[in-house]
């Protein structure tokens, strides 16, 4: 990466694929990072930046660089993989750190242990500029995007002419709403939404704590 393109990333600031660190932490916490910009777009994760932009540099870079190939292989799962470039930049160096957007999500972060056959681990995306922990119906999504996901069957029958009747007047729905108003169970009714999320139909909103659906219109971006 070049002066230039960095600039650029410093300039457009934090959001859903540009994350600011004025220095290394914990590889705990750097893998919350990694494992949300896998799970969501992708993203950059500059250290050496601070959160208003200025440039404060790191130092010992190539100490700093090992703790974000440790957090990116032992500390999620699957691991993940990085492209990490040291730039410099105003006399300073900053740690450039890319991941790709994965094709083997959902990556969950695992806790300190490291004992990857015992521990479930936690989901993270990118919400805004912000990693947060994903919902059960981000999960569930995430899981239905893989590569290897089974093709998708889409099937328009009377539940799902229903729920487009009630999202016509009330614009959202959530999974419980949806499983009262056809009368099936919760993980049903979340099966059924999600099917309609990667068939495009729906957008699934989870920037509240209550995850809720919405039919797509022309303006619309589908999380992925």
């Amino acid at each position: 990466m070049n002066r230039q393109r960095l600039r650029q990333l410093i300039s457009d600031g934090e959001g859903v694929r540009i994350e600011f660190k004025r220095r290394f932490t914990s590889p705990e916490k750097i893998a919350k990072e990694l494992c949300a910009f896998a799970n969501t777009k992708g993203g950059y994760l500059l250290f050496g930046i601070d959160d208003d932009g200025s440039i404060v540099g790191v130092e010992s870079e190539k100490e700093q660089i090992e703790l974000v190939r440790q957090a990116a292989e032992f500390y999620i799962e699957p691991s993940v993989n990085v492209t990490i470039e040291v730039v410099e930049i105003e006399w300073k160096d900053v740690v450039v750190v890319y991941v790709e957007a994965s094709a083997d999500r959902p990556h969950r972060v695992i806790d300190e242990r490291g004992n990857k056959r015992h521990v479930t681990g936690t989901v993270y995306i990118r919400t805004q500029a912000e990693s947060v922990q994903a919902s059960r119906e981000m999960v569930r999504l995430l899981r239905e995007q893989r590569s290897d996901a089974p093709p998708l069957r889409l099937y328009i029958g009377d539940r799902e002419r229903r729920l487009f009747t009630y999202l016509e007047k009330h614009h959202r729905i959530t999974v419980a709403e949806f499983a009262r108003l056809v009368n099936i169970s919760r993980r049903r009714a979340l099966q059924l939404l999600i099917r309609l999320v990667r068939a495009q139909v729906l957008v699934l909103h989870s920037e509240t704590p209550t995850n809720y659906f919405t039919l797509v219109d022309n303006g619309d971006n589908i999380e992925s």
